[in-house]
């Protein structure tokens, strides 16, 4: 680094003139005079910053100003979350001797998720001017400063809705914008890509060009970046690089396996028992990061963390590299992440490498801070707070603060972090903090072992099967985790059943919603397991070199995990994945679902076309047929299905439906429908066989039972349709509806 724009005030300042004096004697003229000349010598005279501090240690004049105590209770969070300024006692004034920088001091404003909109940018505006005091202050006395933008440039939506439905997040034109506001900070700005940074899907066809356009227009060479900030002090980015090829959802964070192998020789290159200090900036946190206030949709739809469902391959294996470097590389003392939109006031949005030991076990991770970052505008925060983050550090620890943008850019210093020796810190909150309270996102349970959720086998049982709700339903409230005998971990949370990663404890996704879980117990049971690899029952080889080869090929005492509905008798058994994991990668690529959507289109234009009708006479009568899915959404809300894991306990629902639609009352409204009813099977029925479609059928009991959902109708035409050939004969429907008796109900 360089003191340039610090000595270049105090030569030139009567108040400084003693310090002044002592500091400029030892330069030529020529440098002086360079000094001398303004902003433009700057850039052509550096010095060199330790003979500078060395020079001025030896005169006594280089002094820190002790850092700000932590905010007293009378500045507490728990009103208006404003906090306190603590930079305008220490920011260079001018009339005031100026601080100089100690060994190894820098700066860095770091932005959360921008998404910037041209016709909204004055959030932007006011949050720049909040951070450029603080950077030209830094600057003023001589400390290295830098701006790192966690990705996620632009709006994801049309900025221009009158003249074009094109996304604006990833184009050249949100590329260029976002260059332009980074640039006018005043200092070098850092940038790595989030998820929709390569989601300028109009102008082009593949994630290559546009992260060739994401680099070229940032003067990146490659999307991860490293910048050395201060003495053995690195600045090191990845970024998402994959959006149309994804695998599964197009909003997974995606580091790449070159970035991956580029990072691991990164840490391992630099390593902290020679000094080294890496602090790390990507879009979304690691897996096992212990951030805890998620957007829900994130973890519902596998892209909560980076590489979150195996990256482009699909591989686990990267899911858990990164904290597995983490807990290596003690050189890595901090990881600043955004995705969520949350804010910076919540205790759970910065992580410690280690907690008291009341509260739990090591958590093992590593040396490393882990920080979570909001967004600066207004209408991109998704609980009203617009927070980013100031990092400021020297050699021996580093602070981490909250720049408030809804209270005037002030200052609040969040955490403070001391180094201790080269492998361990001591972190220390600097205030309260506030409640959750939202419906839109939830802090996830992270189970620990021991805790007194963790549900284990009964000694005196099989040792596969458990009661993991302890004989009761599943509610709200309901709070339990286990292990499965293949060593995954599932868990009960707020309603719904969830994965967790074995070896974090962090949560996967969601394998069952409230939807489907409310009101059930859920069971684990033996499936099936054979003797000879039960542990009890085993035999084991003789044979040298094969013992216990008898079962090499069996992973673990097979289970199978059932929600059983006490009231209806229903059972739903949940299957695992084809990878023996549970969570349901429900949301497919984004490129792939706007196909489909496209078909959808199609075909709903081809039957107004064809039957001569408005498109409200076609909703939902034009319907998709595919495999495993059975949606074009892109955010998962509930994980049953009609006719497939809801169909057992709506079947006796839906046959106490025909009992009551068989009433004398409702009998009246059916003949009464019968006529029409009659005038469209005659319509309908052209080669008189006999039957009506599943349409008709559902339309005609929506007319006598408007109040019936279309599940409910869905699973009465299923119990008509008794031989599952997709349509309903006349009798049958005849016996069901006046004398209410038919196939499922004789039986």
């Amino acid at each position: 680094g360089s003191l340039l724009i610090g000595l270049c005030i105090l030569c030139s300042r009567p108040a400084q003139h003693k310090l002044a004096s002592r500091l400029c004697a030892g330069m030529t003229a020529l440098q002086f005079l360079l000094l001398a000349q303004g902003a433009s010598a700057l850039h052509v005279l550096r010095l060199p910053t330790a003979h500078l501090r060395s020079a001025a240690a030896a005169m006594g004049e280089i002094h820190r100003v002790p850092a700000p105590a932590p905010v007293s209770d009378s500045a507490s969070l728990a009103g208006d979350m404003t906090g306190v300024t603590y930079y305008e006692d220490k920011l260079c004034v001018e009339e005031e001797e100026c601080e100089l920088p100690e060994e190894g001091e820098f700066t860095v404003a770091i932005l959360g998720d921008l998404h910037l909109d041209p016709r909204k940018m004055e959030d932007y505006e006011t949050g720049r001017g909040h951070f450029l005091p603080i950077i030209e202050d830094a600057q003023r006395r001589g400390v290295a400063t830098a701006l790192v933008s966690l990705g996620d440039l632009g709006e994801s939506k049309s900025v221009d809705p009158e003249n074009t439905q094109e996304l604006f997040a990833g184009t050249t034109a949100c590329h260029e914008l976002a260059a332009g506001y980074l640039s006018s900070f005043g200092c070098p700005y850092e940038v790595i890509g989030g998820n929709h940074d390569l989601e300028g899907i109009d102008e082009f066809s593949t994630d290559e060009a546009n992260l060739e356009a994401f680099c070229r227009i940032h003067h990146k060479p490659t999307m991860q970046f490293c910048r050395q900030i201060a003495d053995r002090t690195l600045l090191v980015g990845l970024g998402s690089t994959v959006f149309r090829t994804a695998k599964y959802t197009s909003h997974e964070v995606t580091v790449d396996d070159e970035q991956l192998a580029w990072f691991e020789r990164l840490v391992s290159e630099h390593p902290s028992e020679e000094g080294w200090k890496v602090f790390v900036f990507t879009h979304a946190p690691p897996i096992g990061s212990g951030l805890r206030v998620l957007q829900e949709n994130h973890v519902v739809n596998g892209c909560c963390w980076l590489n979150h469902s195996g990256g482009k391959n699909g591989d686990p294996r990267t899911t858990t590299k990164f904290i597995e470097l983490v807990r290596r590389h003690r050189c890595i003392k901090a990881w600043f992440s955004g995705h969520f939109h949350l804010g910076q006031d919540y205790q759970d949005s910065i992580t410690f490498p280690t907690i008291p030991r009341e509260e739990g076990p090591y958590p093992n991770r590593g040396s490393c801070v882990f920080a979570q970052t909001s967004v600066m505008r207004a209408g991109t925060s998704r609980d009203t707070r617009q927070q980013s983050r100031l990092l400021r550090g020297n050699k021996d620890g580093f602070e981490i603060c909250t720049v408030n943008h809804a209270a005037g850019g002030t200052v609040r210093l969040d955490a403070t972090i001391t180094y201790t020796d080269s492998n361990h810190e001591v972190g220390v909150y600097a205030h309260d903090h506030a409640e959750l309270d939202h419906d839109s996102f939830m802090k996830v349970y992270s189970p620990s072992e021991g805790d007194e959720c963790y549900v284990g086998y009964d000694g005196d049982g099989d040792g596969v099967s458990i009661d993991p709700t302890d004989g009761c339903q599943v509610d709200e409230e309901t709070v339990a985790w286990w292990h499965m005998s293949d060593g995954r971990v599932l868990g009960v949370y707020d309603g719904r059943l969830i994965e967790y990663e074995p070896s974090t404890l962090a949560p996967l996704g969601l394998v069952v919603g409230y939807d489907e879980l409310q009101g059930k117990k859920v069971v684990v049971v033996g499936s099936g397991v054979p003797d000879e690899c039960v542990a009890s029952t085993a035999s084991v080889s003789q044979a040298v070199g094969m013992e216990g080869a008898d079962c090499a090929e069996f992973e673990g005492e097979e289970q199978a995990v059932l929600l059983v509905d006490e009231e209806t008798g229903g059972i739903t058994v949940v299957q695992p994945n084809e990878d023996g994991s549970y969570w349901r990668k429900i949301v497919r690529n984004k490129m792939v679902r706007m196909k489909e959507k496209r078909r959808v289109q199609a075909g709903r234009a081809y039957a107004e076309a064809a039957f001569d009708g408005s498109p409200d006479a076609f909703e939902g009568r034009v319907v998709s047929s595919w495999g495993p899915y059975t949606s074009i959404v892109g955010t998962a809300v509930k994980t049953g299905v009609a006719g497939l894991t809801t169909q057992a306990e709506n079947v006796a629902k839906a046959e106490q439906r025909w009992q009551s639609l068989g009433s004398e009352e409702q009998g009246r409204a059916w003949a009464a429908t019968g006529s029409q009813l009659a005038d469209a099977f005659n319509k309908v029925d052209a080669d008189g066989n006999g039957s009506i479609s599943h349409a008709e059928l559902a339309a005609a009991i929506k007319v006598v039972d408007p109040a019936s959902t279309a599940e409910e109708v869905a699973t009465m035409v299923a119990v008509a349709d008794e031989d599952e050939d997709g349509e309903v004969t006349l009798s049958e429907f005849v016996m069901l509806m006046l004398y209410q008796r038919g196939p499922a109900l004789a039986k």
